[in-house]
């Protein structure tokens, strides 16, 4: 257990908090989300396109993992937990090490729980498949702060994946996977969360439950349960 269950809830401020914040923005600054489902709030220049970045994601999923009455180093984690994962624009990789030497072993590793390994020993890309069934066993054998995180990822993603499909984007043309793939994923992480009995977890897997059913009647009307 990590010493996050010993944080002050009456903490405002954690420059922990804030730091991760500051990482997280830096390192996907110029990198947006693959779907959108708003019209712009304001007047866009001509020829340019509104789209959404990275940091919304991983401010609402740190958001989540707050709610849901995680401490700050689980909320730290949730703001970077795909800066292992992701590439930055200019293509480079952030190192472990380099992680834990900025914010701390703890959130390192609990990044490095919900990060997929995306390559192989020579540098390609792995298959879809694969790559998820090793982050579900990780899910499952990992701690209950990583599948909090991994349960907040998957709320706001499906979410997201739902909202472009209502707004009439066809977002799977941008995903690696179809709807019944994503049907699968997003289950599969749904019972790899229940491997932990915290009880800040089952509000979390009530909702992407609602928002499995969501995306399943929006997606694949004809699945079955």
């Amino acid at each position: 257990m990590l010493m996050d269950d010993a944080s002050d809830p009456n903490t405002l401020f954690s420059p922990l908090i804030e730091h991760a914040i500051e990482l997280s923005a830096q390192w996907h600054d110029g990198t947006y989300r693959k779907g959108a489902w708003r019209d712009p709030a304001f007047e866009v220049p001509r020829g340019e396109e509104i789209q959404i970045p990275v940091i919304a994601h991983l401010a609402a999923v740190a958001s989540i993992v707050r709610r849901a009455g995680w401490g700050e180093i689980t909320v730290a984690a949730a703001y970077l937990h795909d800066a292992i994962e992701d590439m930055n624009q200019h293509g480079q990789r952030l190192r472990r090490k380099q992680l834990r030497d900025a914010v701390g072993a703890e959130v390192a590793r609990l990044v490095a729980q919900v990060s997929e390994r995306k390559l192989d020993d020579d540098g390609q890309m792995r298959p879809w498949r694969v790559r998820k069934e090793d982050y579900l066993e990780g899910i499952r054998s990992g701690s209950p702060e990583a599948a909090a995180i991994s349960l907040a990822d998957k709320i706001h993603n499906l979410w997201s994946i739902t909202q472009s499909l209502e707004a009439g984007e066809d977002i799977f043309a941008a995903l690696s996977a179809g709807p019944d793939e994503q049907h699968w994923f997003h289950r599969a992480v749904l019972e790899a969360s229940t491997h932990h009995d915290d009880p800040r977890l089952e509000p979390m897997r009530e909702r992407l439950q609602r928002e499995i059913e969501r995306f399943r009647r929006v997606a694949i009307p004809d699945a079955e349960d």
